[in-house]
């Protein structure tokens, strides 16, 4: 069993004595409002939220991966690499915030251990240099696919989303979804509205071959503060 900190122990019994079943999902309001309350260190926290799906991950058609636009952004700053097939295209995307951008001679850097970068995107037509990156950006999660739009012709466009707050995520073995919606120095509702849109997208995109409820279980926390259940109902169309 995991030993927690002291800090991480008073923090529990704070909620606690305020009357917080940690073990009770609560709605998204109230959690956001209690990850808030309890994010006491020096440096601004992130908001962290984890998704457990029902998920047989060990099948091709409920491999659950995508990119999400959150509405309000995440708060931190990305640093998107982009590979590019034409020197115009160089221009388009360094204008649109990547830190570098390039094609067969940005391939060979990053094979010689150029990593300063959150994001990679490319062009089609430079995958087939991009794709001898596999070994090297495939077990960082930063290999370019079109199933997590990082893959795009209009390259400016993407960096830009990318910078914006647009996020990739992916199910792990275990068929849990985390992402970051946004840091503890955010407005509650900024941060609710991340999480229910977030929710809702990945309530749509339900592989249909999973039988069941969906979303198993949510959790909302700090980077270094304890979990909180979460309520959530999907929208009808």
């Amino acid at each position: 069993m995991k030993r927690r900190s002291k800090r991480y122990r008073a923090l529990v019994e704070q909620a606690k004595k305020a009357g917080v079943d940690l073990s009770a999902p609560q709605p998204i309001a109230g959690a956001v409002s209690w990850v808030k309350k309890l994010a006491k260190l020096k440096f601004t926290e992130s908001v962290d939220l984890a998704v457990h799906l029902n998920l047989d991950t060990k099948k091709a058609d409920q491999q659950f991966r995508g990119n999400f636009a959150l509405p309000h952004g995440t708060g931190r700053t990305v640093r998107v690499l982009a590979f590019v097939d034409d020197g115009d295209k160089i221009q388009a995307a360094l204008a649109a915030g990547a830190v570098k951008a390039g094609g067969e001679a940005l391939v060979d850097e990053v094979a010689n251990g150029f990593m300063d970068f959150d994001v990679a995107i490319s062009t089609p037509k430079m995958m087939r240099f991009v794709g001898k990156l596999g070994k090297v950006l495939g077990p960082r999660g930063l290999m370019p696919s079109p199933k997590s739009g990082t893959v795009a012709d209009d390259i400016a466009s993407a960096v830009k989303e990318f910078k914006g707050g647009k996020i990739e995520y992916r199910s792990d073995a275990a068929g849990n979804v985390q992402i970051s919606v946004g840091k503890t120095d955010f407005d509650e509702v900024k941060l609710a509205e991340n999480i229910s849109t977030f929710l809702q997208h990945v309530a749509e995109h339900r592989p249909s071959s999973v039988k069941g409820e969906f979303i198993k279980n949510i959790t909302v926390s700090s980077t270094m503060g304890p979990g909180f259940q979460v309520q959530f109902a999907v929208k009808e169309a």
